[in-house]
């Protein structure tokens, strides 16, 4: 600091100690309390009390201040930051004992925005007490808006020396954010999260450091490569899919016999597969013959040849995952007039009788195996005893026996 004791004394014009007032702030910022920033400025403590709560008491008058009423901030122009009505709004609300979520409530605002403004901005007292001064808290607010910020590791250069060490001998940045918080227990100022040496890494690089880049990460990447969002994914496949959302509700209640899920089992080194399909309402299983590989024409084939053997009424429609073997679900369509629906990505449970037939043919096809050993004839045989095999969910029939009272009504 460049004074310790504020010297000037005299009247300073209509903008009082502004050198002390920034210096003060500065202080405050770095941790220090309110009583040694006001000995180092030079400052009565109570000023420093006023400054950093945002008052200012008019006349020596002790009479207490007329209540305002609570009353939330108009929200005419919303914006995703907190702007100092609110702020004012929150304390008096927190002064009437209200709740988080009563207040985010009131003033339109998630629960986590108000949570996270009273942590962040909120004055510490004696012990484990604290108080939210709304105009501190704008102030605090301000502070920290500006952008860019200087990055902690180009500041520091024990840290920046820590994690080059750490980059050199290959370890991943969460490895060396780990060790950095072992190392240094007790100095805040040599904690960072890992993605601020991925930021160090990837925005600060530039020219010859973009290859030694490459050669820290074990990605091998030089950039960073964005994390696409559900509702931004490419299209699956060529032809547009439909989505399970768009399936009909009488195949959702398994009240109509003829919906049917499918999958493939995969054998030794992904060089193998059998086609499955489950009858959704009488749990009936039907297995595909693929000797000549699992690419989309020949599931497509093998799905038609299999479909066709069904009455009109017992193939109504077919759900998939999106695996690239139904590629060709279109020309399946229209070969077989049966429509296909696609799950959404990583949710098996959608197919949940077909995820619980494919855990049973475990038992006979047992992972790891080379699946394309097994003959059609084999096949037809482990479906037969699993369709002649009672389940609890039938009321203890098999789905032999389901399916042929549904035939036969």
């Amino acid at each position: 600091m460049d004074f310790q004791i504020r010297r000037v004394r005299s009247p300073q014009g209509p903008k009082k100690l502004s050198a002390e007032r920034a210096a003060y702030f500065e202080l405050m910022q770095q941790g220090m309390s309110n009583r040694d920033a006001c000995r180092i400025v030079g400052i009565n403590p109570k000023t420093g009390r006023r400054w950093r709560n945002g008052r200012r008491l008019s006349g020596r008058s002790k009479a207490a201040p007329p209540v305002r009423p609570v009353v939330p901030p108009s929200a005419a122009s919303p914006s995703r930051y907190l702007h100092e009505d609110e702020r004012i709004y929150i304390a008096d609300r927190l002064r009437e004992k209200a709740t988080v979520r009563a207040i985010a409530a009131e003033l339109g605002r998630s629960p986590s925005t108000i949570s996270r403004e009273i942590r962040r901005n909120r004055t510490p007292g004696r012990g484990s007490q604290w108080h939210y001064r709304p105009y501190a808290a704008q102030a605090r607010a301000d502070g920290r808006r500006p952008r860019p910020k200087p990055r902690k590791i180009s500041q520091n250069r024990e840290l920046r020396d820590f994690v080059q060490a750490g980059l050199d001998q290959r370890w991943s940045p969460e490895q060396i954010c780990q060790a950095l918080r072992k190392t240094f227990p007790d100095r805040p100022e040599m904690h960072v999260v890992h993605e601020t040496v991925y930021q160090a890494l990837y925005v600060q690089g530039r020219g010859e450091l973009r290859r030694e880049v490459a050669r820290a990460l074990r990605s091998g990447r030089a950039r960073r490569e964005p994390r696409h969002q559900a509702n931004c994914r490419q299209p699956r496949f060529k032809d547009p899919m439909v989505m399970i959302s768009d399936r009909p509700a009488e195949a959702e209640d398994r009240a109509v016999p003829g919906h049917w899920e499918g999958d493939l089992i995969i054998g030794k080194d992904s060089a193998s597969a059998i086609g499955t399909l489950v009858e959704r309402a009488t749990r009936y299983v039907m297995l595909l013959h693929l000797p000549d590989g699992r690419s989309a024409e020949d599931v497509r084939d093998a799905l038609v040849t299999t479909v066709q053997t069904l009455p009109s009424h017992l193939a109504r429609s077919l759900t998939w995952d999106q695996g690239s073997e139904m590629a060709a679900h279109l020309s399946f369509t229209v070969a077989t007039d049966v429509p296909v629906y696609f799950c959404d990505p990583a949710s098996p449970w959608q197919r949940g009788s077909n995820e619980n037939t494919n855990g049973l043919l475990r038992q006979y096809f047992p992972k790891g195996t080379d699946l394309s050993a097994h003959t059609r004839e084999h096949l037809a045989e482990v479906a037969a005893e699993l369709n002649g095999r009672p389940r609890k969910t039938l009321g203890w029939q098999t789905p032999a026996e389901r399916l042929h009272k549904l035939l036969a009504t």
